[in-house]
């Protein structure tokens, strides 16, 4: 899964930070990729390197409210998460303040000329 959805998203020149998954460091050696890990199981939470300060809060944070944030749904279907990614990263990016602006955001796309 890796490689089929991860190695399209990475620049050849990218810093790869993971948790220290096995997985994560067979991937970056496999495909000459510079990796970078936090080992959390014990109580790592940042490393600092000649890059500056490494760690995953972010992704970890994200996932966190993700996965809380779908949870009112009690279940989505798989063919419909990219939908709800989509709704979810206009909820985060601030873009989304309200019902009404969500609407706006979603009919936006059918009316454009293009």
């Amino acid at each position: 899964q890796l490689e089929r959805h991860l190695l399209p998203m990475l620049d050849p020149q990218v810093l790869l930070v993971t948790d220290a998954n096995a997985a994560y460091r067979a991937f970056s050696r496999r495909h000459g990729i510079a990796h970078q890990y936090v080992n959390l199981r014990a109580g790592e939470r940042v490393r600092r390197s000649s890059e500056g300060a490494i760690h995953v809060q972010n992704v970890n944070a994200y996932h966190r409210r993700l996965r809380d944030w779908l949870a009112r749904f009690h279940g989505v279907a798989s063919r419909y998460l990219p939908n709800y990614l989509g709704w979810r990263r206009a909820l985060d990016g601030g873009r989304v303040t309200s019902a009404e602006g969500l609407l706006r955001l979603a009919i936006k796309p059918i009316h454009s000329k293009g």
